[in-house]
């Protein structure tokens, strides 16, 4: 599915007032918040598109039943206003809402789709960062995971949507990570062949080899570029980078990484991981157009630091769960990515 179909409010806090938050007073100091058990409660939220169907909800909402959660609907996670999940100022007042509730939890966006840029300037870091709690989702809720770590220093989560596909692998991963606290390592499932000679699925390789630690940011590239110069954008000193994107052409993804690198965010890195880039053709009637491969080759092949492909991290049903701002230690020849820390305490 597209990532684009894939899918009054109170003050700014303290840290978002000062016209630069984090990027003018340095970076935050780290939070973790607290793991997800059995039986606390998770606020569901629909900060991009809105859902248009009763099924994706309910199922939604029973997958995280099963994982022992209560669920609580936001007051506007069931608008809609045009495509989006609710005007800009219901779709803040719900995360508003969700992080000063001391029952909740945790908080999980129903889908992506878009329009978090449209509500991440409205949001009250303060408020935030005084109430820490567990805050996930990917493709478009991108732009909050990052800017939400960026301003507060809370640990936020590249994690599946509560409308994603729940399989083993999926669930696996984000029990590990936020429900049972481990530090896990991140590896591609091997020796799953299919029937075939050689495992032709779910591969990763490496682009350059060698190790490093650093710090995970990331996410979808499309929503990562569009950042760019904001108060909100990652800080990518020493950090180790995590990209995906779907359903964008070759040129594009060669001009989005054109941005990062313009942007002086590439020459910073320890690291990159870079993750499923699903269905990024070249199109209809780009004759010559530069293949995927000699576009990472172009942008992080000369770049000095260790750098994979192929990482479960994307659109797809079976992917990793991610926490930004935890320490990391990435391995390009083995193709892994370990964690160093628990993301949660």
């Amino acid at each position: 599915m597209d990532r684009r179909h894939f899918l009054q409010t109170a003050p700014l806090g303290a840290l978002a007032a000062t016209g630069g938050g984090a990027a003018a007073a340095g970076r935050a100091p780290l939070l973790r918040p607290r793991r997800l058990q059995p039986g606390d409660t998770i606020g569901l939220i629909s900060p991009a598109n809105a859902s248009f169907e009763r099924e994706p909800v309910a199922l939604a909402t029973e997958a995280l039943q099963a994982l022992g959660l209560q669920v609580r609907l936001g007051p506007h996670a069931l608008s809609r206003r045009g495509q989006f999940g609710g005007t800009d100022a219901e779709r803040a007042e719900d995360i508003h809402r969700f992080f000063a509730d001391d029952r909740i939890a945790g908080l999980l966006a129903l889908t992506g789709g878009s329009g978090c840029a449209r509500i991440v300037d409205r949001l009250d870091y303060g408020l935030i960062r005084a109430h820490p709690k567990f805050f996930g989702g990917f493709s478009d809720v991108t732009c909050l995971i990052n800017a939400i770590h960026r301003q507060t220093g809370l640990v936020t989560f590249h994690a599946p949507f509560a409308g994603s596909t729940w399989t083993d692998f999926t669930t696996r991963h984000f029990r590990a990570l936020v429900m049972a606290g481990e530090a896990p390592l991140l590896q591609n499932p091997r020796g799953e062949q299919g029937g075939d000679l050689v495992q032709a699925h779910d591969r990763a390789w490496t682009v350059r080899g060698g190790r490093a630690r650093g710090r995970l940011i990331g996410g979808n590239l499309a929503v990562l570029s569009a950042m760019a110069g904001s108060d909100y954008w990652p800080d990518f000193q020493g950090a180790i980078l995590f990209l995906e994107d779907i359903n964008e052409y070759i040129y594009r993804v060669d001009r989005m990484l054109a941005t990062l690198r313009l942007a002086g965010a590439l020459r910073q890195l320890a690291g990159v991981v870079l993750g499923q880039f699903t269905q990024c053709t070249p199109g209809d009637g780009n004759y010559g157009t530069l293949t995927l491969d000699e576009v990472f080759e172009d942008y992080f092949g000369g770049l000095g630091v260790p750098v994979y492909r192929g990482a479960m991290i994307g659109h797809i049903p079976r992917k990793f769960t991610l926490p930004l701002g935890a320490e990391a230690e990435i391995d390009a020849d083995a193709c892994t990515l370990r964690l160093l820390e628990p993301a949660v305490r």
